[in-house]
């Protein structure tokens, strides 16, 4: 279910001062989801932490802006756009690893490096249809279909202030695994301390992760209400159902270890890709 405000700018009902109020051949419109003000009145009730105020910004996943061409009266075209883009940083700070002496002498401050993790997403969504309305009051009807596109990606890089050592020794890294409060397709093993024991062991830590890009293609139907509250400007609701197709193409996954030797090395690995049909 999602609301919307719309504008539409151009020239049947009149205002006071002679003004059309509904739209006509030739307007444009803009309709923004509602979504975020919403949930600002719906926090207010049974919330117990701060209620963030909410912004006009279509550049995040559930924001979404959309523009309308009046053909004529009771024909509109629309276009809509969906940018989300999200960034995610975590640091450790983690004591430097001491190869001789194994511990600082004593009262001499502990050095520290710092482990860190990065996870970004990004998808892009398009919408194209067409829309045709009912009524000849302020409450108008509409309905109507469009096609959609979408595309995402996804990313997330380790990097570690210790090295392994070539001798097989355990570097330190930080125990507190990065995926603590963090959107769950973070990788969980990353940043805690591997077991380590022999300079021929296979005690791995991931360095990268990327999924494969993701695209789906759909078709959806819809019907709303608008109700316009001023000339050329309305507040409605929209449903809408409808079917699509998504794949997802093989990603990959990159882990250091020491292998064989002293020395370490990175390894990189595919991983499987999918599709599937959504509803």
């Amino acid at each position: 279910m999602a609301f919307g405000v719309t504008s539409a700018f151009a020239q049947d009902l009149t205002s006071k001062k002679g003004e059309p109020i509904l739209p006509e051949a030739g307007d444009w419109a803009v309709s923004a989801d509602a979504s975020p003000f919403l949930h600002y009145l719906g926090n207010f009730f049974g919330k117990a932490g701060d209620n963030a105020s909410p912004q006009f910004n279509f550049l995040g996943q559930n924001n979404f802006i959309m523009g309308k061409y009046f053909k004529d009266e009771k024909t509109a075209y629309r276009v809509g756009l969906n940018i989300g883009s999200n960034t995610q940083t975590k640091s450790n700070y983690v004591a430097q690893d001491q190869p001789n002496p194994a511990t600082p002498p004593a009262g001499t401050p502990a050095t520290t490096v710092t482990d860190k993790s990065r996870f970004s997403t990004t998808g892009i969504g398009l919408t194209v249809g067409l829309e045709k309305r009912k009524g000849k009051t302020r409450l108008q009807g509409y309905y109507g279909g469009e096609f959609a596109f979408y595309v995402s990606s996804q990313k997330q890089t380790n990097t570690y202030g210790n090295a392994f050592a070539g001798t097989g020794t355990n570097p330190g890294t930080s125990a507190t695994p990065y995926s603590t409060n963090w959107n769950s397709n973070i990788d969980s093993t990353a940043g805690t301390k591997p077991t380590f024991s022999g300079a021929s062991s296979n005690a791995t830590r991931t360095t990268q992760i990327k999924s494969g890009t993701t695209f789906q293609i759909g078709v959806r139907g819809f019907v709303g209400v608008e109700y316009f509250v001023l000339p050329k400007m309305s507040l409605g609701g929209e449903f809408g159902w409808g079917i699509g197709l998504k794949t997802t193409g093989a990603g990959s996954k990159s882990t250091e270890a020491i292998y064989t030797g002293t020395s370490s090395s990175v390894m990189t690995t595919k991983t499987a890709g999918s599709s599937a049909f959504v509803v």
